[in-house]
């Protein structure tokens, strides 16, 4: 099997990055923070786009299941890339 390469690589990182992301993202949507918090902010811009894709499939429920299938599906995601 051919080792992977660069592009591969930034791939799979890009994806740990945004897997991470989504994971703080989900942690501080547990704290009371101000929607002028900068940083919360910017973690609801890149994360919304995908967990609001997600949520399109979900039925209703009080409990926001996404970043868990979002995870999971960015998990598949690098499996199959580091396959090719």
């Amino acid at each position: 099997m051919q080792e992977p390469g660069f592009l591969t690589y930034l791939i799979y990182r890009a994806i740990d990055i945004y897997t991470f992301a989504i994971i703080i993202r989900a942690i501080l949507s547990w704290f009371s923070l101000s929607p002028n918090n900068g940083i919360y902010r910017f973690l609801i811009s890149i994360t919304e786009p995908f967990l609001r894709q997600i949520r399109r499939y979900l039925p209703r429920s009080t409990v926001d299941f996404s970043p868990i299938i979002a995870i999971i599906l960015l998990s598949i995601l690098q499996r199959i890339i580091v396959g090719l």
